[in-house]
């Protein structure tokens, strides 16, 4: 008799935990879009900003295509994250939204929160995005080839 009294309060304090733990990390549908911007440890960038930084989105800065648009290659300072001259500061890669309406911007904002979040070896690091009027663009770390190809031109 003892026993089984002992096991149903820890199970009762399992499933409170295992509760607790669950609504600790919401699904990405549940934060809202300031929730998700604010939390991302990102910059703001004005599209100003990388319309510079990609020398105003010349075709010879395109390092590739994807469903949701054009990827560029663009130059920022290293410590004032501001646009600077091609060669120096640091590369980057420029991804541009194609407007393609909601479906694009939902795309888009689930990038910025779980991107937002993660720092690991494989993943790409997002440096930060701008959404202004209607442009929505996200600043990658320039990767080696290969796990930058991978990460934006899936689509």
């Amino acid at each position: 008799g003892m026993f089984s009294r002992g096991s149903g309060k820890d199970g009762s304090r399992l499933s409170a935990c295992s509760s607790r733990a669950s609504s600790a990390s919401m699904p990405p549908s549940a934060k809202t879009e300031c929730e998700i911007l604010q939390s991302a440890n990102v910059k703001v960038f004005s599209y100003n900003d990388l319309r510079l930084a990609t020398r105003n989105f010349r075709p010879d800065s395109v390092l590739g295509e994807g469903g949701f648009g054009s990827v560029y290659k663009g130059w920022i300072d290293e410590h004032t994250l501001s646009a600077c001259k091609p060669g120096t500061g640091i590369p980057v890669a420029v991804k541009r939204l194609n407007l393609e309406g909601l479906q694009g911007h939902r795309e888009w904002l689930a990038e910025v929160n779980y991107l937002g979040q993660f720092c690991h070896t494989n993943l790409v690091k997002l440096i930060g995005y701008c959404l202004e009027d209607e442009h929505r663009l996200l600043v990658y770390e320039c990767m080696p080839r290969g796990s930058l190809e991978n990460h934006l031109f899936r689509s």
